[in-house]
Formats: structure tokens, sequence, C-alpha cells
């Protein structure tokens, strides 16, 4: 068989180029003659950048900019034939706020040094910016980076990770605040800010607007186009010339839920794999999608390591072991080289 391994990053734990290599070890312990296609990808979030400069090559900057807590973090930017690939995680990703800051920081981090890295990519004097969104520590509706962006005849391109508008049950507070430490009383505030924002509100219905915690709309604001993350990268790493010579496409993430339909890399794989009749599984940490809701988005079966391994601590303990060794496991169904 030919097998295209296709996962992004599982949150905190692996980049989506150890996962990638993590089940193809698992695989080839059951199918050793299949043909394994490795493509590490991302849907704007966490490993936007190194996934792209793999597939693309180009030149790599590294930029010092203002962190979500306001202290100087290093954040590494993309430029390729006139293209820069900025990876808003790098500077606002709720990897850089510490757990213990994260109920305080939930209302007060800031997206400034996403804009600071716009500006230097514009000084280097590429035509279009790209900016991943996702992964990020911030619902400051992208006020950081509107007070620090300068104008610029640069075009830019918002990368959206998900579909969420910014306000509602499903906007950037409501959504993804809890997710970033943000108290029930805290998400109140942080949606009254941002529907108190009137300079995004001809844009805050819109999809990906509610990503990044209100980054989206604020880059539709100062005339971004939007596209989808995952898409994105599924073209530019050339994805889909992969899967016209596959068998079976495999994928995955951290957590396997029901924002991985909205948008996300899994989906961008699944319906990839579906216009061209092949299967796809996913090998995801935790799993929270039924079956129905998997078959919808193109997905044949989904399988959690935390299941597989006995437990999410065993899993977390030994996380590329613990894949391998479910991607052992799911070869033997799939493969024609059984063992």
């Amino acid at each position: 068989m030919r097998v295209v391994i296709a996962p992004d990053c599982f949150g905190g734990t692996l980049t989506a180029r150890e996962a990638a290599e993590a089940v193809a070890e698992g695989w080839g312990r059951t199918a050793p003659d299949d043909e394994l296609l490795l493509r590490p990808l991302a849907d704007g979030g966490p490993g936007f950048v190194d996934v792209l400069h793999a597939a693309l090559g180009g030149t790599l900057h590294v930029t010092t900019v203002t962190g979500p807590l306001g202290t100087p973090t290093g954040a590494r930017w993309l430029e390729h034939d006139g293209w820069a690939y900025v990876e808003s995680a790098q500077a606002c990703g709720l990897h850089l706020v510490p757990v213990d800051e994260r109920p305080r920081a939930a209302e007060t981090a800031t997206t400034r040094g996403v804009g600071e890295l716009v500006n230097a990519a514009v000084d280097a004097g590429v035509h279009t910016v790209v900016v991943g969104l996702g992964g990020s520590g911030t619902t400051d509706g992208g006020a950081g980076l509107r007070e620090t962006v300068r104008p610029t005849t640069a075009r830019l391109v918002a990368a959206a990770d998900v579909e969420n508008p910014l306000l509602g049950p499903h906007g950037a507070a409501r959504t993804f605040g809890p997710q970033k430490g943000a108290s029930p009383e805290a998400v109140i505030r942080l949606e009254a800010r941002l529907a108190a924002m009137e300079e995004l509100a001809d844009v805050r219905d819109r999809p990906g607007a509610g990503a990044a915690g209100g980054l989206g709309a604020a880059l539709m604001a100062l005339g971004a186009t939007v596209e989808s993350g995952a898409g994105l990268v599924r073209s530019l790493t050339r994805l889909d010339e992969a899967l016209d010579r596959a068998d079976l496409a495999v994928t995955g993430e951290g957590s396997f839920d029901w924002q991985s339909l909205r948008g996300k890399l899994v989906t961008a794989v699944a319906g990839g794999a579906a216009e061209r009749g092949l299967p796809c599984v996913v090998l995801a940490g935790q799993v929270a999608v039924g079956r129905r809701e998997a078959a919808a988005a193109g997905v044949q079966e989904a399988h959690a390591v935390a299941e597989h391994a006995g437990s999410v601590a065993r899993s977390l303990a030994d996380p590329a072991g613990t894949l391998a060794d479910l991607a052992e496991h799911v070869a033997r169904q799939w493969s024609h080289h059984r063992g």
C-alpha cells in the first residue's frame, strides 16, 4: 500500500514532523513493505512556519517581539519568493503563558508582537504577508496588532485555523476563552469588550473572525483576505499530489473534537482523500467525535492514543511511543501486508 501520513502537531507534545515519524515507525513494524509518504502539516497554528519551511525552503528570520505578557520573545518567520509567512502563535501563543498566570493573562495578553512580526516582514520588502492564526493565548480582538501595524501596501492574508465568528456561543471568548484560562466571569467581560470594538463591527460575523482570540477580525478590518490555513498548507505542501498516488490517508492531532470539524487540518486531509475515493483514518491523542460526524467529514475511523495506551497519563508519558504503538495496531487492520 501507499500510505500518506499527514498529521498536525499534537498540542504541546509532538510537532507535526515528530507525529508523522512516530506513525511511520509504528506502521512499519506491521507493514515494512508499505510505501509511506510523510507530509507533516499545520492549519495556521503552531508549526505553521516550520511545516512551510520544510516544504518550500526559503529564508527563516528570527525577530525579537513583544510576547503575550509584554516581555520580549524570539519569533521565526519565513520569507519565500516575495511572500512572508508569520505564525501568530510564536508571538502570542498560549505556550508562552505559564499555567499559573493564565487566569490573569486571559484578559490581558496582547497581540502586539504579531503586529511587530508583520512590520518586520514588510520592512524586508515582501509583497504579501500571510499570518497563520491559531494556538494563541490572547482574546484582545487583535487590539495589540491594530495598534502596532504600520500602513503598508503589502497584501495581508489571514490563514485561519477555525471558521468561528467573533461573538456569540461559537465566538472567540465563549468558545476559546476557557481554554486560555478565562473564568466564566472573565468570559463575560471579554465578550462585552469584543462587542464594544466598533472597528470590528463590519467583520465580526465573518467566518474566521474569532480565530486567535479575534486576531482574524483585526486582520480583516485591516483589509486582509481570509483563507483556510489548512487549505493553504494543503496546497503549498502539495498534499494533493501525494494523495493522487495513495491508497490510504492517515492524519491526526492532539484532540479530534467538534472544533476539528470547523476548518481544522484533519478535515482538510479527509476532504482531499474523499475527493479521490480514498479512506482516511485519524489517530489522535483523544477522540470526542462520534462515528456519524466523523463519517460526514470523510473519516472512516478515528482512534485515540489515550484509549489504546490505557490512560491519558500513559499516553502523555511517552507521546511518540504510544502513538507509534497505536499506528502499529491500526496498520494490522488496513495494510495488505498483515503480520
